[in-house]
């Protein structure tokens, strides 16, 4: 998503040293984050699901789109040059060529996550174990309104599930 950077204009460039949270899993800020340069790791609680070094990634957006605390933490596993939107929400209503970069890529996700999820569900559907319920996973993720929407796991479950 390298097209992204031609639409940063307004953002703060920052330098971070390695090892810098830059959003906080839980917290809220209304940034938005832009990967210029370097190397960052997206975590879970202790847990790494993604490392990213493509210039022009987005972190943030999730929080900022549906005005909810940040999912996970992110933090610069190299020195990591970032471009910084402080009133993120105002930069989209202001910028729409960049809000369609970012829907496209949350498209992109989700396109990538259903696929992979419908594949579970064909690969397991009959053999009596927990991932049978993949395809309850898909139709609540597609039949409920966003407001009640809860993620969770064995740790945190949604009691509508």
């Amino acid at each position: 998503m390298r097209a992204i950077l031609d639409h940063c204009t307004g953002g703060a460039k920052r330098s971070l040293p390695a090892g810098t949270d830059f959003i906080h899993e839980g917290g809220k800020t209304g940034h938005l984050f832009v990967l210029v340069e370097g190397k960052v790791e997206v975590l879970r609680g202790d847990s790494v699901v993604a490392v990213i070094s493509e210039p022009g990634a987005v972190f943030g957006e999730m929080s900022v789109l549906l005005d909810q605390p940040h999912s996970a933490r992110v933090r610069s596993a190299s020195d990591t040059v970032l471009y910084e939107f402080d009133d993120a929400a105002r930069f989209l209503r202001e910028q729409p060529a960049m809000a369609l970069l970012i829907a496209q890529l949350l498209a992109q996700r989700l396109h990538v996550a259903t696929t992979y999820l419908a594949d579970l569900m064909q690969q397991y559907a009959g053999h009596g174990t927990h991932l049978e319920m993949v395809g309850e996973v898909l139709q609540h993720m597609f039949s409920l309104p966003s407001s009640q929407v809860a993620p969770g796991s064995d740790r945190e479950s949604d009691p509508r599930m």
